[in-house]
């Protein structure tokens, strides 16, 4: 049974049983939680479809957040990929960073969304497997299937290091969520397990040492925006992987690597909101315009 201490563990068990990496989690799981696999795939299926409809509502143009300072960017990219010709990044970018902007306006704006996984990285995931499926056409199954390859690397990472921005830094936040988001996408374009892990590994050692600074301590600036940024490393990392680069660091590493840094990162710069941009004078500004101090 696996414990989901390692990657490695992950994919030496995927290898011994020739099947995808979402195969054997999702028999794993159902046999830990004792439910039948057609019970979680439904409840995969169920977040996957609250993610679509996370990018609706965040694609509105009325969104605003509760604290007016965020609201439209979802709408605003949308608007720009069908009227710039797709923009510098091509149609399919510019709207996959539209559905990113979209889930975590959506989040900030007090909607419901999937914490994936976290609610400050809920774009991420969304942003690149939504836009597969809507825009690409790949089959529903086969992306809620990938979820369950994310969810293992996110497992993980929550063993050997921590999922919170509060601990980790947004390294650990965006940073997971990008790695995760990066094997999802390798599974879905017929990589190996192997290969899943290399994305991954290099998705994460492109954001080591990111650090959490929400300004006036809300999940807006610069959350929102990172998430845009977290998804275009994961697609990065994929596609990287995919024309036969490697991670040159295994993926366990990078996740201890992580744990390492986000140990080391002044508390200022772990989700207090008293430092990095946060402490800015327009920082300052900004939260005294929310809370009137």
């Amino acid at each position: 049974m696996l414990r989901y201490q390692a990657v490695a563990e992950v994919i030496a068990e995927a290898v011994r049983q020739e099947k995808k990496i979402s195969e054997i989690v999702l028999a794993n799981q159902a046999q830990q939680l004792e439910k039948t696999e057609q019970e979680l795939y439904a409840q995969m299926e169920n977040s996957f479809e609250v993610m679509c409809q996370a990018v609706v509502q965040g694609q509105d143009p009325k969104q605003k957040s509760t604290s007016g300072l965020t609201g439209g960017e979802g709408f605003k990219m949308k608007r720009y990929a069908q009227s710039a010709g797709g923009g510098l990044c091509g149609s399919f970018m510019t709207r996959a960073m539209s559905r990113a902007l979209a889930v975590s306006g959506c989040n900030a704006a007090m909607g419901r969304i999937v914490a994936a996984p976290t609610a400050g990285s809920c774009g991420i995931l969304p942003g690149c497997l939504v836009s597969l499926y809507e825009d690409k056409n790949l089959p529903k199954k086969d992306v809620v299937m990938s979820l369950f390859t994310a969810a293992a690397f996110g497992m993980v990472i929550a063993a050997k290091a921590s999922l919170a921005g509060a601990q980790g830094g947004c390294q650990a936040e965006c940073g997971s969520a990008a790695g995760m988001a990066a094997a999802a996408l390798v599974e879905l374009s017929g990589g190996t397990p192997e290969e899943a892990a290399d994305a991954c590994g290099i998705a994460l050692a492109n954001q080591l040492g990111l650090v959490c600074d929400p300004v006036a301590g809300l999940v807006e600036i610069p959350c929102i925006k990172r998430n845009v940024s977290g998804m275009m490393i994961a697609f990065s990392a994929a596609d990287m992987v995919l024309a036969g680069i490697k991670s040159e660091i295994p993926v366990d590493e990078c996740i201890e690597a992580m744990n390492e840094i986000g140990s080391a990162m002044p508390a200022a710069l772990k989700e207090t909101a008293l430092g990095g941009l946060a402490a800015t004078p327009t920082g300052m500004r900004l939260k005294a315009q929310v809370f009137g101090v």
